[in-house]
């Protein structure tokens, strides 16, 4: 039976929809909707004066009406809307005399028609053409209220713009003044730009002739901010214009580097090919960075802020829809536990934070490999370099059709980058035999950044500083054309120095977290310029894994099949487990030292089955294999034997003094440096089998301070060792005076272009070395 048509089933398509303004979806009418709030134009006004009349001319005449009502209720329009109304507009007198008039002509024809009949031809002619002049007057005064209402604009903008003229003026003429003071250069300012967030404002000046160029006014940029009374934290930037003999300074009068940015809650897609945006200019503009062919090498002293930096760097990679993240972080893989842990969730390894709000199943870790250790680094760069072999031969046809020498990066064939943080661990060992592991992690690192541009392989490395005992050698510079230094923390400048040796800004202003310097030396880079980087937080990295899960892309079959084993096990219980471990303590955890804790090394058992005939039968779960804290109980003199013979193994041993009692000669008087009988490395060569009466600090300082170049200050030099500046200098202080040394100059070293400051030389070193070997 076919069902009943309801009036609504009926209705034609082409009915009008007069119940909302708005369309609803999936509404049948295909016809616009009437807008009742809709003002009347001159067609529409005209057409409703002249009906409205000739109803209300035929509604009194029918009801008797006085004849007089209809011209005094066109008076009252006349003065209400046709006056009150326009002035409360601000309509011109002409709109004004339209108005009136219109109700005024309609009130004394609705009175005639009613004395002398509605329905004579004579009205309705005379209806008719009252229609018409109100259109016609209506139109004319639309078109006047409109170019009188242009002309008020025109007239605010002009006022506006005169307003803003006398300011670009006067600090025209000002900067023209400072400049010439300052710098003596006598320059022609030709434009102002203030910046949209009100923080400052960009000066172009023209440079006279007689081959001076922009530098001069660049190295006097400090002072030029002095002058101008600036508030801290606030510099003058300057850059070459977009032709030479131009010059632009960036003068910034309101210090947004104390200002706390948190990421913008936008995690749209992004590629490595289009710029990802790392920090914020001064002006509040995003610096987009371009790591397709460049690495990058971030510094900054502890508590500059940069492992928030890095949250924001690995979010926009996680953007990326062309982008795999590796991260390497040799302690303990802090930088990227909060990046995996949605995905620990998500397998039921451990307990949500959220717990009405867990990872959804099939969320992936949000670092596609991470590295804890330098083993794991080691075999991951390993893969890194295979896959890099793979692509090369493989891809070549694939590259031949895109006319490139570059691998054609796409979400199908993503760009591998690899985040480093404190790339010091590893790279300061590049030529110490006595750690081979991290000696063959740092030769592995550069051989990365030297041989894998053209296929998509990059790295981005962090370092608390730019010295050469830290970062190896020049080569990790040299290979990071994007480099950027953090500056808060940083007393004497020398990050800054390092990176940007010839930038002349002001680093001691920017002194907020987050805040630095950052440039890039690329064929399409940008000069040094001030930074502000956001504030990341740690519920904004698990929106970030949530948000971008279904985009991230996944390694193509080649490299897969290149990396092998040691890509496609990276996630096994084996070798990850200790994410679990480390994700689940708390702190102050109840019945665990912190010693225990430090040292866990449990893994992940894999998922039991289920067990026939019980009550638990049907559940499936994975738990915590724990059984290296139910080890046999060992002999104290066997524990004791591997202690030991772990200390040889690590530091090596010497042969213990003979103690016989000498009766044919008496206890010799002077020095005792028995203390110091442990082996060390000499500084050069160790023929003379006196190795062992050098002081173990005294050794380490040398090595420190020759790999540096020969000199270096006693804070760096603390900051190597891992010791406080106080306690280097006692126990060194101590070391140098029991062997007679002293430090030239009362100490104090010039380190590159930086002040005297106290610190050691080499040479001073070496000869206390000598005088411990000739000790008798």
């Amino acid at each position: 039976m076919t069902p009943k048509t309801t009036t609504r089933d009926r209705r034609s398509p082409k009915e009008l929809n007069l119940n909302s303004t708005k369309n609803k979806q999936g509404a049948e009418s295909t016809l616009p909707p009437l807008d009742w709030a809709r003002g009347h134009g001159p067609i529409t006004g005209a057409l409703s004066a002249t009906t409205g009349a000739a109803a209300a001319a035929l509604l009194g005449t029918a009801a008797g009406m006085p004849e007089g009502w209809p011209l005094l209720i066109g008076a009252a329009g006349a003065a209400g809307h046709g006056i009150g109304h326009s002035v409360r507009r601000k309509l011109t007198l002409r709109s004004a005399v339209a108005r009136a008039a219109s109700w005024l002509v309609a009130g004394g024809w609705t009175t005639w028609a009613m004395a002398h009949g509605p329905l004579s031809w004579a009205a309705a002619g005379s209806l008719a053409a009252i229609g018409v002049g109100t259109w016609a007057a209506a139109s004319h005064t639309a078109a006047w209220e409109e170019v009188a209402e242009e002309e008020r604009f025109t007239a605010a903008a002009r006022a506006a713009a005169a307003e803003m003229d006398s300011r670009r003026k006067g600090l025209a003429q000002e900067w023209q003044e400072r400049i010439a003071r300052v710098c003596a250069v006598d320059v022609k300012v030709i434009a102002v730009q203030f910046w949209d967030t009100g923080a400052g404002f960009s000066i172009e000046a023209e440079l006279p002739g007689g081959g001076v160029t922009w530098d001069r006014v660049n190295t006097r940029s400090r002072a030029l901010a002095a002058d101008a009374r600036l508030p801290l934290g606030c510099t003058v930037h300057v850059e070459e214009g977009a032709a030479q003999g131009l010059v632009v300074l960036d003068v910034m009068t309101k210090n947004i580097m104390s200002e706390d940015k948190t990421y913008p809650e936008d995690y749209s897609p992004l590629s490595i090919l289009t710029g990802i945006p790392w920090c914020l200019r001064p002006n509040g503009e995003e610096i987009c960075v371009f790591l397709r062919e460049a690495c990058a090498l971030l510094l900054g002293p502890p508590g500059s802020g940069k492992s928030t930096f890095l949250d924001v760097i690995l979010t926009g990679f996680a953007r990326c829809t062309d982008v795999l993240t590796f991260v390497i972080d040799l302690k303990k893989g802090a930088v990227g536990i909060p990046w995996v842990t949605p995905y620990l969730e998500a397998q039921g390894l451990i307990e949500p934070d959220e717990e009405d709000n867990p990872a959804p199943a099939g969320t992936r870790p949000g670092v596609d490999w991470l590295a804890s250790t330098a083993k794991e680094a080691i075999r991951m760069l390993k893969a890194v370099l295979r896959i890099n072999d793979a692509r090369q031969l493989q891809y070549q046809k694939l590259m031949r059709q895109h006319d490139t020498n570059l691998l054609p990066i796409s979400p199908s064939l993503p760009q591998i980058e690899i985040v480093m943080d404190e790339g010091a661990e590893a790279l300061a060992h590049a030529n110490n035999r006595r750690e081979p592991e991290k000696r063959e992690l740092a030769q592995l690192t550069k051989q990365v950044m030297r041989t894998t541009r053209a296929m998509g392989i990059r790295m981005v490395l962090t370092a608390v500083d730019g010295n050469v005992s830290t970062i190896g050698d020049t080569e990790v510079k040299r290979f990071s054309p994007l480099s950027a230094a953090l500056t808060s923390g940083e007393n004497s400048g020398h990050n800054v120095g390092k990176l940007f040796p010839r930038a002349k800004i002001d680093s001691a202003q920017l002194n907020e977290k987050g805040a630095g310097i950052i440039g890039d030396n690329g064929a399409d880079g940008f000069a040094p310029t001030e930074f502000k980087g956001w504030k990341s937080l740690p519920s904004m990295v698990r929106r970030v894994v949530l948000a971008t899960n279904d985009r991230r892309p996944a390694l193509d079959p080649v490299s897969a099949d290149a990396a092998g084993a040691d890509y496609h096990q990276r996630w096994s219980p084996e070798r990850a487990g200790w994410l679990a471990t480390a994700t689940t303590r708390s702190e102050g955890a109840e019945g665990e030292t912190p010693s225990a804790a430090g040292t866990a090394t449990a893994v992940l058992d894999k998922p039991e089955p289920p067990a026939t005939g019980d009550g638990d039968s049907g559940r499936h779960h994975r738990s915590l294999n724990l059984s290296y804290r139910r080890r046999a109980e060992e002999d104290p003199d066997t524990l004791a034997a591997k202690l030991l013979d772990a200390i040889d193994k690590t530091y090596g041993t010497t042969e213990e003094p003979d103690r016989t009692p000498r009766p044919d000669r008496e206890r010799p008087r002077g020095l005792n440096l028995s203390y110091n009988r442990t082996q060390n490395p000499e500084p050069s060569d160790t023929s003379d089998g006196n190795s062992d009466r050098v002081p173990p600090l005294l050794q380490r300082a040398y090595d420190a301070v020759t790999a540096a170049g020969g000199r270096m200050h006693t804070a760096d030099l603390a900051e190597q060792l891992g010791l406080g500046a106080t306690e280097l200098g006692t126990e060194l202080g101590r070391i140098l005076r029991a062997v007679g040394v002293e430090r030239p100059g009362k100490g104090t070293v010039r380190v590159g272009k930086s002040e005297p400051r106290t610190g050691y030389l080499a040479e001073t070193l070496a000869e206390a070395i000598r005088r411990y070997r000739d000790a008798r």
